[in-house]
């Protein structure tokens, strides 16, 4: 049962529901629920806990290797059952990450971590002392150091915990290159959209023995919503793959539901293999909270389209800190936080740029934070490019300023953008009918002011902009214009497909099954109607991505496409394919972008899964003219 009145309890982190008998008066709740958290938590940042990593500097030292004991000790998922990740790099830095179980928990007990530039801890290991209880309850168990000052540039290092006599799985970081350095290349898998109901993730321990130096995560890390996998057939294609709120609800209402969700996900066998096995950069979307969240700048609150409480301005405040409080316990990176402020928007900062020597400039923005409400659907459907509608934004002032600036002084030979949706519009109709209004489509007037910035950049030369997006669960291949001021390209954008989450031919096939259950309510009829819907999805799945390139334009794109284009009735995508899952390797050097996608299947629970070659694009540098390289993609290399 969702319900949107509650307490929270005098000792401990979980709520208590107040049963309601039903949410159809939602203004009676709505007074009821005001009415129980106003005070409690309003303008409360208290609810958020978050602390920096522990310095490493400031820890104890001890000799290595860590002694493991000689008896018998408990499994290592047992003692560590999200096993470790690394994020934040630096230079000389980097944040590592663990979570001890809470039932193997000892406050006397002390855990320990060794860091090596040698994978088996043979030689130049140091180990570091957490004096008990350095690992606390309030921080749900997890833990975070940062090395910052003790490693070398562009290397690779090797750490592993230890906790009551038990070793964690040995971890694999990376740092970044120097600033004033100049690498050759620089390679990231890519990843988005992983939602745990709707399938399995052995895409991750597919990139995680892919030869890249780091994975970039766009966004949609979790799902917030606990629902059964779409396409269901009642019991839930994924029956194994369900989450049982601590709520009881489908949608968190506290802490511990957002962490319940994040320590299910992060226990997944392939999830943790690709976090031992790679340090991840990550951004934030709309999932790590509540679906298509925006800020409301009258009410000062966000707004949660479609949680039962999410116009309930103190509640959503209040979701918004635990979300945050919870990425934060299990996302290890280099985030900006002051507990002092009067804001939510000034005591979170999530958007940062890192620095690969003069290679590449990487710019990760927050999508979700300060982004104003979108455009309303008759704004949309009659969208004039005359009338900007300027007061909506994505990235709130500061934000927008600084990524403005960060594109202006760029002088690395690649500046690439991770960002969180769609850049480029989708429309009809010459703009007449523009829809995905949760993407940049319905910020219009935010987004000519960036694409006014990226012609600029054009002009000056010197750097060439690469815009990296997740969101819409397909892959996509275009180039940028500024559509007012020529057809002069002013960058590229890749759109890498979701891991699991459902894809534009799945949810064409769960249409055409509801259809089937309400034409006929026999069970001898459907099950004709379901053979029959079985041939089309068989004749979709041959010829889908060849239906979704006349519509979109894909590699030598039809004559059609073209023409639609060509006219201003339609965008025109290099590639476009809306039937698959799986990730994708971005590879930067001096001379080249070249982007590889590949296909993992994600109904089997397996490290073998099919992993499939799918498409190559290669842009040269210094000309923005995407090249489709079919059968010149190999397998993807082991990792180092």
């Amino acid at each position: 049962m969702e319900y949107c009145l509650w307490e929270k309890g005098q000792h401990t982190s979980s709520s208590v529901p107040l049963i309601l008998p039903s949410l159809s008066d939602c203004t009676s709740i709505e007074q009821r629920a005001r009415a129980s958290v106003t005070e409690r938590y309003k303008n409360d940042m208290s609810t958020v806990t978050i602390r920096q990593p522990v310095v490493a500097t400031d820890l104890p030292t001890v000799e290595t290797p860590i002694d493991v004991g000689d008896g018998p000790a408990p499994r290592t998922v047992q003692t560590f059952p999200q096993s470790v990740a690394s994020g934040g790099p630096t230079p000389n830095g980097i944040i590592l990450w663990t979570r001890i179980d809470p039932d193997r928990y000892d406050p006397s007990k002390s855990l320990y971590l060794e860091v090596s530039s040698d994978r088996s801890f043979d030689e130049d290991a140091t180990g570091f002392e957490f004096s008990g209880p350095g690992v606390k309850p309030p921080d749900n168990y997890t833990i975070r150091v940062d090395l910052q000052g003790l490693l070398d540039p562009d290397s690779v290092y090797y750490y592993r915990f230890t906790y009551r006599g038990v070793r964690s799985n040995t971890g694999r970081c990376r740092t970044l290159p120097a600033v004033n350095s100049s690498p050759e290349s620089l390679r990231f898998g890519v990843l988005n959209c992983q939602n745990y109901h709707n399938g399995y993730f052995g895409a991750m321990t597919r990139l995680a023995e892919t030869d890249v130096d780091f994975v970039l995560h766009l966004g949609d890390y979790i799902y917030e919503e606990v629902t059964d996998g779409e396409p269901t057939d009642g019991e839930g294609r994924y029956a194994d793959r369900r989450i049982d709120l601590p709520d009881g609800g489908t949608r968190p209402m506290s802490l511990d539901d957002f962490r319940e969700i994040y320590e299910t996900y992060k226990v997944d066998p392939h999830l943790r293999r690709l976090h031992e096995r790679h340090t991840a950069l990550q951004t934030w979307d709309d999932h790590a909270i509540a679906n298509d969240r925006y800020w409301d700048y009258e009410t000062d609150a966000p707004v949660f389209p479609d949680h039962p409480c999410g116009d309930v301005p103190e509640f959503t405040r209040y979701l918004t800190r635990a979300g945050i409080q919870a990425w934060w316990e299990f996302i290890p990176a280099r985030i900006g936080y002051d507990p002092t402020a009067d804001h939510i928007h000034d005591s979170f900062e999530l958007y940062r740029s890192l620095r690969f020597g003069d290679l590449v400039t990487l710019l990760l923005t927050d999508e979700r934070l300060y982004r104003s409400r979108p455009r309303s659907w008759p704004a949309i459907l009659f969208n004039l490019w005359t009338r900007p509608d300027s007061p909506r934004t994505m990235l709130g002032t500061t934000q927008r300023r600084w990524l403005c600036s960060e594109l202006r002084e760029s002088e690395t030979v690649w500046t690439v953008w991770a960002n969180a949706v769609l850049f480029k519009p989708l429309y009809l109709l010459a703009k007449g009918l523009i829809f995905w209004k949760d993407a940049w489509s319905g910020f219009e007037s935010e987004r000519r002011a960036i694409i006014e910035v990226l012609t600029e950049v054009r002009r000056r030369g010197g750097t060439n902009v690469v815009v990296l997006t997740g969101d819409m669960h397909m892959t996509l291949a275009t180039r940028l214009r500024n559509e007012r001021n020529g057809e002069t390209p002013v960058g590229v954008e890749f759109m890498t497909p979701s891991v699991t989450s459902v894809n534009p031919l799945e949810k064409a096939e769960a249409f055409a099954e509801r259809v089937a259950a309400r034409l006929s309510p026999s069970a001898t009829n459907r099950s004709a109607i379901r053979n029959a819907i079985q041939s089309l999805s068989d004749w979709i799945e041959r010829s889908g991505r060849w239906m979704l390139s006349q519509i979109l334009g894909r590699g030598s794109a039809s004559g059609a496409a073209e023409r639609l284009a060509d006219a201003g009735l339609a965008p025109h995508f290099t590639l476009a394919d809306g039937a698959e899952w799986g990730y994708s390797v971005v590879e930067f050097s001096r001379e080249a972008c070249t982007w590889d996608v590949y296909w993992v299947d994600k109904t089997v629970d397996s490290p073998t899964a099919e992993c499939k070659p799918a498409y190559r694009i290669y842009l040269p540098a210094d000309e923005y003219t995407i090249r489709e390289r079919h059968g010149e993609i190999s397998e993807p290399g082991s990792a180092r």
